[in-house]
């Protein structure tokens, strides 16, 4: 018996049904790339608000990028003080610290949520956390919305949680003026400050020649 002969186009309907798998790889990777979208972790971030009676003239805040959100990882000790080469956010004062205080990020064994912890690493001058006063190396967890002092800075920091546990958020704001009065915030007990007045710290960094640093025996 003669074996019986490929159907016409049998070929072609083999090369049909391979193009066919073609369409629905490409719908299968669509669709995980849509999930992947859907499911993106967010992440917590914090706000700081920020006052000095000086900013417009002298620049402290100048290495500070306003309203510009950067992403860091959750493992960094965020560092704020004098220092660029150690801190990571500075301020161009001499009478603020080499590293005048610290954030770092926790979780809490009943949380799935990051939280924050304020360190104050000025040995001269205390840190101001709403009314809680933090001396050298004292800390406290950060509340969600609160005043942060020293001298004649005025932070006011909020935070948003996010669902990221390797990362977090960071974003400035410039006040044009002071927080406590612009938010009413209860005044509590007085800011920390290194001179007690603007003029007499104007007049001692004016009568020394080369003003010394005032901690030096920080890092």
């Amino acid at each position: 018996m003669q074996a019986a002969s490929p159907p016409p186009g049998g070929v072609v309907s083999q090369h049909t049904d391979l193009e066919g798998l073609v369409p629905l790889a490409g719908a299968a990777a669509a669709m995980s790339s849509f999930e992947d979208a859907d499911t993106e972790e967010t992440v917590t971030s914090l706000r700081v608000t920020i006052y000095h009676p000086g900013q417009m003239q002298n620049g402290i805040f100048q290495s500070i990028r306003f309203y510009n959100p950067e992403k860091l990882p959750s493992s960094e000790v965020v560092k704020f003080g004098r220092n660029s080469t150690i801190c990571r956010y500075t301020f161009q004062d001499k009478q603020v610290s080499r590293v005048q205080f610290s954030l770092q990020l926790f979780k809490k064994f009943d949380s799935s949520v990051l939280s924050f912890e304020i360190k104050n690493m000025s040995r001269k001058t205390s840190l101001l956390v709403d009314s809680t006063e933090l001396g050298y190396l004292n800390k406290v967890e950060l509340p969600y919305r609160c005043m942060v002092r020293f001298g004649e800075y005025q932070l006011l920091v909020e935070k948003e949680d996010g669902e990221s546990l390797e990362f977090f958020e960071t974003l400035f704001i410039m006040s044009p003026r002071p927080l406590l009065q612009e938010h009413d915030w209860p005044a509590g007990k007085p800011t920390p400050e290194f001179c007690r007045s603007s003029l007499w710290c104007t007049q001692s960094t004016s009568l020394s020649a080369s003003p010394r640093e005032m901690d030096e025996n920080e890092y």
